[in-house]
């Protein structure tokens, strides 16, 4: 991301948008909440919720998941 906003700052008004759109293309070609959170200096619930306000479809959670094994060796 171009600009890194100051921790903790009000995002407000257009850079709220552009931040939000960036945020909505990032996660839709498969980068993670957390991912994102790291990479913009935000909070996990700030970019969920940036996430939301944009009506990006969360996905479901990832990581060890009961059922079927994969297929890793």
């Amino acid at each position: 991301m171009a600009e890194t906003l100051k921790k903790g700052s009000r995002v407000t008004g257009a850079a709220r948008e552009k931040l939000a759109a960036d945020l909505k293309k990032k996660y839709d070609s498969g980068a993670s909440i957390r991912a994102l959170a790291e990479e913009t200096g935000r909070s996990y619930g700030f970019v969920h919720r940036m996430l939301s306000e944009s009506g990006v479809s969360l996905r479901g959670r990832g990581g060890a998941t009961r059922g079927k094994k994969a297929a890793s060796a």
